[in-house]
């Protein structure tokens, strides 16, 4: 409990997506603006990457991995090589699910999302959960707990840089500084802060 206590930590602070790795920055950036669309892209990341990295793990284990398929008599098929597209397609799947729901139930957040909900699709952290999952051989426990851990850390970046461009809006800031340029300045400061992490767990 306490490993799996500690690989959520990690996946949210320490290997932070947006502020650590540099993944999925387009959707970070472009529903930071309000905190309620921070809010909402938060939530769906977590839903997504909690459900498509376990899920894609048991495909993964039962369908693409070298010997996957000994049980029926083909120990040498090696289908990893298809990982890439399968991943793509059950988090495409995932993403039209929780399209249809936020459409239904929370139309606010389907239509703060706009364009970008679609663009889950190929959000580059989401495959990048996926993909680490794999390239670190995690079990199916470890693999739930690292895709709610990434989706938790991504969360409370952006709904962190969301509350701070909220608070910017009052700011006499410089004109060179104004919208994309401030916020890509803070992101960085951010990223700074998060790295501070990975040297705790390095001492």
């Amino acid at each position: 409990m306490n490993d799996l206590a500690a690989l959520f930590l990690r996946a949210a602070f320490v290997e932070n997506m947006p502020l650590t790795f540099f993944l999925g920055l387009c959707t970070f950036i472009a529903l930071s603006r309000r905190p309620s669309s921070a809010v909402g892209l938060g939530v769906a990341m977590m839903a997504v990457l909690g459900v498509t990295v376990p899920l894609n793990h048991l495909i993964y284990t039962a369908l693409l991995a070298p010997g996957a398929w000994g049980w029926a008599g083909m120990p040498a098929l090696d289908l990893s090589y298809l990982s890439l597209i399968a991943f793509i397609g059950v988090i495409a799947a995932v993403v039209q699910l929780l399209e249809m729901v936020l459409d239904r139930f929370f139309p606010a957040i389907y239509t703060a999302f706009g364009v970008f909900l679609p663009l889950l699709t190929v959000q580059c952290a989401i495959l990048g959960g996926s993909l680490f999952m794999v390239e670190r051989h995690y079990d199916l426990a470890q693999s739930a707990v690292f895709g709610l851990g990434a989706g938790a850390g991504f969360a409370v970046a952006v709904i962190m840089l969301g509350a701070i461009r909220a608070r910017l809006a009052y700011a006499d800031l410089p004109g060179g500084l104004r919208g994309l340029g401030i916020t890509f300045v803070i992101a960085g400061m951010m990223s700074l802060g998060f790295s501070a992490f990975a040297q705790m767990v390095a001492s």
